[in-house]
């Protein structure tokens, strides 16, 4: 799907906003870069003719692109440098950005694995301990691995013995992982060393003697960050053996869509296969008898048990044949099942919890419990059960918030998660089963004094009187009157939560008294499955008239005026931007749209973005879905002689997910398109992809370039009496 993974989230790409005073907006000196050419392509969808004059960018290895890349950041950089506040915020932000952040840890064979970053390191650096209050050592530090912190640490998965350590590395920003293996005591690599794998992670047989991942077959040369990826196969891979020796365990030829997931089962008795179709909700479930944890067997068949392909089905345990899952099958805002694979018909389901007022988010099985997330008006509550369903109590959270992650085994007494809010930075927690209790286990030390700030949740209409709830995070005692800079951040699709998190980059802007709103947009999952289908395919106009509709709530409750608005959002959130700034030019100051989704008729011909088409639908597949596509594709909507609003465009030209062919083609028809009252950029990142696994020292540079912008863009504030 088009976003970033949910560490991301911690850091997210949203814009923090600070200044003192705001500058004059520099509508009288934009620099303009250097005219794209255009080419005679059109292209016949359904009897109508769509021109295509830029479909030269969508070639990202050819010489001449790369000529325009060039200029773009030419004019992009030599105009963001000039701006005011810029070094002073990129000073500022170095400083809130230097405090020390952990993970929840991972509890393997008595060992304890976390991420911790000391502050400015450009990627996290993993740790293990012996024991829970033993000596912490460093096992693996990625920043080691390339001079400009371009190598992330994507994949960690200890052996369930704790001696072994899987672990993904991905370069530049790609999706593109390579897997390798290291000895947990000593600290040395084994040789292992696995390619061509994407979207997929490893799980061990109980033997600790090799582990199961998916893969897809090698690009044609010059395809690797364009190509289409079809064709995913299920391997295992022997500790010690070359990855050519891997043995397939599971391929559908005949299924080039279908996307594969693996887990063994607690008891490792079991691999349980997740059968995925693009980033469609529903999913088959289809298990290999391992037949012994010791000595698992890998020659057998594997067997659907759930193939109806009529809801979504998460493996959450097993007790012997008798397997849990958490589902939305006649549960939209979703419930716990038990079946049994001797008789695994819907007839012979049990009910183990029951659908709630408010829907499931996420559920983790340990301590022997269910602990399962809900999630009320997009806000976390955590309740434990039994594993027959009977309710065990409530685990108290310190504020409204968001609980992260959770981390445990079945088998532990202890479990950890992590806590965020927009103004409760994240703090990892013990939940102590025995005793009942939670408590802090690691806790930052941010440079920021929260207790001046708080945070409202409002509901407001949307355009067809859908009630939809938005936070809004400002100092305490705030006036409304319309003067306050502020930036609607939303993202609006794929069945993803937006949840209250902490922000660093943030802090800059609430120091100076700007507003930051987070809507919580249809085609998310904060109210369940119904929720999302309101703002997907023939209902994705919703979407956008619920962020609107945010901003028109904002003007007229006197929180800000148009003149002082920016809207942000990447990748379908970067859709978002793209689609509103073009109905409602008018309604936005700034618009900043971060490796977004910009050309929905051909979003499916390349890399993953086959896989969206049971989100937006497809141009090609009928009449109706080009209609509806081609009525908001930002591309296809700009019209000459518009006065948008100051855009700055980012992206990447390592992004492999939503290639960056997608903000060039836009950046170029925006920059015909625009009266040029205002500027119109794009800001093309090298080394870097679509936003997970970003060095710190780039983004630091990108939010100052990003706050610079706004700032200078908008109406001056009026200064206080």
């Amino acid at each position: 799907m088009p976003t970033c993974n949910p560490w991301c989230r911690v850091l997210p790409l949203s814009l923090a906003l600070c200044a003192v005073s705001t500058p004059s907006p520099l509508h009288a000196q934009v620099p303009r870069p250097p005219a794209t050419k255009t080419v005679p392509q059109v292209d016949t969808y359904h009897g109508t003719q769509v021109a295509d004059p830029y479909r030269w960018l969508e070639d990202d290895n050819s010489a001449e692109t790369g000529a325009w890349v060039h200029a773009q950041n030419a004019v992009t950089f030599a105009y963001l440098a000039k701006l005011p506040l810029r070094d002073l915020l990129q000073k500022r932000l170095t400083e809130l950005f230097n405090y020390e952040r952990f993970s929840a840890p991972e509890h393997r064979g008595g060992r304890y694995f976390y991420f911790r970053n000391d502050g400015l390191q450009n990627q996290s650096v993993l740790y293990v301990q012996e024991s829970l209050d033993g000596p912490a050592r460093l096992l693996l530090d990625p920043n080691t691995l390339s001079s400009d912190g371009t190598v992330a640490l994507t994949v960690t998965e200890p052996s369930p013995d704790g001696r072994m350590l899987l672990y993904g590395l991905s370069s530049g920003g790609s999706d593109w992982n390579e897997f390798k293996v290291l000895d947990v005591a000593t600290g040395k690599e084994l040789g292992d060393h696995l390619q061509w794998i994407k979207f997929s992670g490893g799980t061990w047989t109980k033997d600790g003697r090799g582990f199961f991942y998916a893969r897809y077959p090698e690009p044609k040369p010059g395809e690797t960050l364009t190509g289409a990826n079809r064709d995913m196969r299920l391997y295992y891979h022997r500790i010690g053996t070359a990855q050519s020796g891997d043995r397939l365990i599971y391929q559908r030829p005949d299924q080039p869509d279908w996307i594969f997931s693996a887990r063994v089962a607690d008891d490792g008795r079991y691999l349980v296969i997740t059968v995925g179709v693009g980033t469609d909700r529903r999913n088959r479930v289809h298990v290999l008898d391992l037949r012994s944890a010791e000595t698992p067997d890998l020659g057998g068949t594997v067997t659907p048990v759930l193939d109806g392909f009529d809801a979504g089905y998460t493996f959450l345990a097993n007790d012997g044949p008798v397997f849990y899952f958490r589902t939305d099958q006649a549960a939209p805002r979703g419930r716990i099942i038990a079946v049994d694979l001797r008789s695994p018909a819907q007839s012979s389901w049990k009910e183990v919890i029951a659908e709630d007022p408010n829907p499931l988010d996420a559920v983790a099985v340990v301590g022997n419990s269910l602990v399962v997330n809900y999630l009320r008006d997009a806000k976390s509550e955590l309740r434990v059960f039994g594993m027959d369903g009977a309710p065990r109590g409530e685990i108290a959270l310190p504020a409204p918030g968001t609980v992260a992650g959770i981390t445990g085994e079945r088998k532990d007494r202890e479990m950890f998660f992590a806590f965020t809010s927009f103004l409760y930075p994240t703090t990892i927690y013990r939940h102590d089963f025995d005793r009942g209790t939670a408590a802090v286990f690691k806790a930052p030390k941010v440079p920021f004094d929260v207790s001046q700030y708080e945070t409202r949740q409002v509901f407001y209409p949307s355009k067809d009187g859908t009630r939809v709830p938005m936070f809004i995070t400002a100092r305490k005692g705030l006036v409304l009157d319309g003067s306050h800079p502020t930036m609607l951040y939303a993202y609006g699709g794929f069945n993803i939560n937006l949840l209250p998190a902490f922000s660093t980059a943030n802090i800059a802007w609430l120091e100076q008294g700007g507003i930051y709103a987070q809507p919580n947009l249809r085609g998310g999952a904060e109210y369940g499955e119904t929720w999302h289908e309101a703002g997907m395919l023939a209902k994705k106009q919703n979407v956008f008239d619920d962020f609107i509709a945010a901003a028109e709530y904002l003007i007229a409750q006197r929180y800000t005026t148009s003149s002082r608005l920016a809207i942000q959002g990447g990748s379908n959130g970067g859709l978002l931007v793209g689609a509103v700034m073009t109905q409602r030019p008018d309604l936005f100051a700034v618009a900043l749209p971060a490796v977004g989704v910009m050309d929905m008729l051909r979003f499916h011909k390349f890399t993953i973005g086959w896989a969206w088409v049971t989100e937006y639908g497809s141009a090609d597949s009928s009449r109706a879905q080009f209609a509806v596509l081609r009525q908001y594709s930002p591309l296809h909507n700009l019209r000459p002689g518009t006065n948008y609003p100051a855009t700055l465009i980012t992206t990447a030209d390592h992004d492999d997910r939503v290639v960056p062919a997608h903000s060039f083609k836009f950046a170029a028809a925006l920059q015909a398109a625009t009266t040029w009252d205002r500027p119109a950029y794009i800001r093309i990142e090298t080394r870097a992809g679509h936003g997970a696994g970003k060095p710190m020292s780039k983004m630091i540079e990108e939010q100052a370039d990003l706050m610079a912008f706004a700032l200078a863009n908008m109406a001056p504030r009026r200064p206080a009496p």
